[in-house]
């Protein structure tokens, strides 16, 4: 669905379907995908103006264009990359994608098990755990629909990196949408892979930060977060639906 947001090709009749049907209920769906992708690109260029040179993006999905590898090589050729997903046809097209890069991996794996990501014989040849690493979940910890596990995952994450590492996150919330578009779209969204989602409040999604350190400005709407032309990248008017929240924040001790 993202991809097909984005304008992509690699998805199928039933993705499409599901993302016109958000669409018809979010009619910003296409401009919130597209302002996520350009928030994606400014946190690691913020990432690698910090000195964080390695990247671990889970659920990370089709590395399109202008995705992490891209952004952090352009700006930092010594770049280290890890993509983690757990649909095999994302797995099996990233690979062939990436077949030629040295720089860039893509290992299976599941946000909901930190362990065994942080674990992973491959992950840690990849990145140097001793050093500080971008820790990425943008557009994913929204499908983990418990409060109490997605904080967990947060927390589990955080405990596997050093000081100077840096969270990276992106999450659907509220807004001004009513409460029956909200349960319109938790009920498109419980009949794909996802099994659901859910739309957390600005304080819900800042309780993710525990133990992190906000950089400037702090958590804000997607747009609102450096953007590079500010007066482009800001809606005309509000929507009066569904919203997309971003923020970095940075472990310091």
């Amino acid at each position: 669905m993202y991809d097909y947001f984005l304008g992509g090709k690699d998805h199928f009749a039933v993705d499409r379907e599901a993302a016109e049907a958000i669409n018809a209920i979010s009619p910003d769906a296409k401009d919130l995908a597209r302002a996520n992708r350009e928030f994606l690109g400014r946190s690691v260029r913020h990432l690698i103006d910090q000195g964080v040179t390695q990247f671990l993006d889970l659920g990370a999905g089709l590395p399109t264009r202008d995705n992490v590898h891209e952004v952090a090589l352009r700006h930092a050729r010594d770049s280290r990359i890890v993509y983690v997903d757990n649909d095999p046809m994302v797995l099996v097209h990233a690979r062939a994608i990436l077949a030629d890069n040295p720089s860039t991996i893509v290992t299976e794996g599941d946000l909901r098990d930190p362990g065994w990501i942080t674990g992973h014989p491959e992950v840690r040849a990849h990145l140097n755990f001793d050093e500080p690493i971008a820790v990425l979940m943008v557009a994913v910890l929204h499908f983990v629909t418990d409060d109490g596990e997605a904080r967990r995952l947060v927390a589990e994450f955080r405990d596997a990196v050093v000081p100077g590492s840096h969270l990276v996150i992106s999450h659907m919330s509220p807004g001004e949408a009513a409460g029956d578009a909200l349960a319109a779209g938790r009920e498109i969204y419980e009949k794909s892979s996802s099994g659901g989602i859910a739309f957390r409040t600005h304080e819900e999604v800042l309780s993710l930060f525990d133990g992190f350190e906000l950089c400037e400005p702090g958590l804000v709407r997607i747009s609102d977060w450096r953007p590079d032309h500010p007066a482009a990248e800001a809606p005309a008017t509000p929507s009066g639906g569904a919203i997309g929240l971003a923020g970095v924040g940075r472990l310091d001790s």
